[in-house]
């Protein structure tokens, strides 16, 4: 299996995250990709090739304009009004507030567009985030030209990204921007199958009242983990798109069996839904050793659900979205599309 990925992506180098009261060194860091890429290299997985520059249409045609004219000054605007550290929203709309316009000020825009304090902006953010739609893109690319199955290494993630928000470390939905330029080269049905322990909020929120694209999601319990306000079972989707959204979750803690029955489920959807193109996002922060979840799965899991992903046989492309035990994400990754590849 090929691997798309473009060093732009370590430009974002943020020094701080909000994280029980206190600012530490961010979780999402560049050596997640490093050790990764160092675990391709170990197994032979496959060749790892370069992105290639796709510009903003594919991304405006997922996102708000005015949301991505501010990610790209946010930096300077926050160094234009005197700030020192990093962009971190302080405030923002809430439920007794108005929501309904976008302040002037960079302290104001930051809460509008932010759904959480803990993800802050830096001078590399906008590099970055566009270099991770290039690589989602670019895999793209390949797996539509060629029927085969390809890795798109993108960091920073995407799926807690939606029309106008930006959290969870992500800032472009990779996920729903390549299902969406899928829709456009033709395909007729898209699926995306979010693993990740947390919920891909972003990515149900884009698609939720559309049926040319189904969303499933595996993950903790909103009432119990981030993002907390979106993923419950009872979320279906709306208009044209009622039925084609599906949460699957599970309470912290969960072992591998029971992660597998509601796979196992989703994928029996997803058979149903008939889609031309999968898309996983892959986060391996189900991991037992993970310092952010709390399911138990296991090193050989991630091999075994790859193995289960492949008897789909459906055009699939893999897309990195969360995972934070640095020094096992790289076997973990490499696992899923390993077991993948070999089924």
């Amino acid at each position: 299996m090929l691997t798309f990925h473009d060093n732009r992506t370590q430009n974002r180098r943020s020094a701080t995250e909000l994280a029980g009261g206190r600012l530490i060194a961010p979780l999402e860091c560049p050596e997640r990709v490093d050790m990764i890429a160092e675990r391709i290299r170990t197994v032979g997985l496959g060749a790892i090739r370069g992105a290639t520059m796709h510009g903003l249409e594919p991304i405006a045609a997922v996102h708000d304009p005015a949301y991505i004219d501010f990610l790209e000054n946010a930096w300077a605007d926050w160094r234009a009004a005197g700030h020192t550290g990093e962009a971190i929203a302080s405030v923002w709309p809430t439920r007794r507030t108005r929501a309904d316009f976008v302040p002037r000020h960079i302290d104001g825009r930051l809460g509008y567009y932010a759904l959480a304090a803990e993800t802050a902006i830096e001078a590399g953010t906008w590099e970055a985030a566009r270099a991770s739609v290039d690589i989602a893109l670019t895999a793209l690319d390949h797996v539509q030209a060629t029927g085969e199955a390809a890795f798109g290494l993108c960091r920073p993630p995407g799926h807690h990204a939606a029309f106008d928000q930006y959290g969870g470390y992500c800032f472009f939905n990779n996920a729903a921007i390549a299902a969406q330029a899928a829709r456009e080269a033709g395909a007729a049905r898209v699926a995306i199958l979010d693993v990740d322990y947390h919920h891909g909020n972003g990515t149900q929120q884009i698609f939720y009242d559309r049926d040319d694209v189904l969303f499933v999601s595996l993950h903790c319990d909103p009432l119990d983990e981030f993002p907390h306000y979106l993923g419950c079972a009872d979320e279906l989707g709306v208009d044209a798109g009622e039925g084609y959204n599906r949460n699957h979750t599970l309470p912290p803690g969960a072992d591998y069996a029971a992660w597998l029955a509601e796979l196992e489920a989703a994928m029996s959807g997803i058979d149903e839904y008939d889609p031309d193109l999968v898309i996983v996002s892959l986060g391996v922060d189900t991991f037992a050793g993970d310092p952010i979840g709390r399911f138990k799965l296991g090193s050989d899991d991630f091999t075994d659900y790859g193995r289960r992903l492949a008897g789909m046989n459906r055009p699939t492309l893999f897309l990195m979205e969360g995972g934070y035990a640095v020094a096992e994400i790289g076997v973990n990754v490499v696992n899923v599309l390993s077991g993948f590849d070999h089924a």
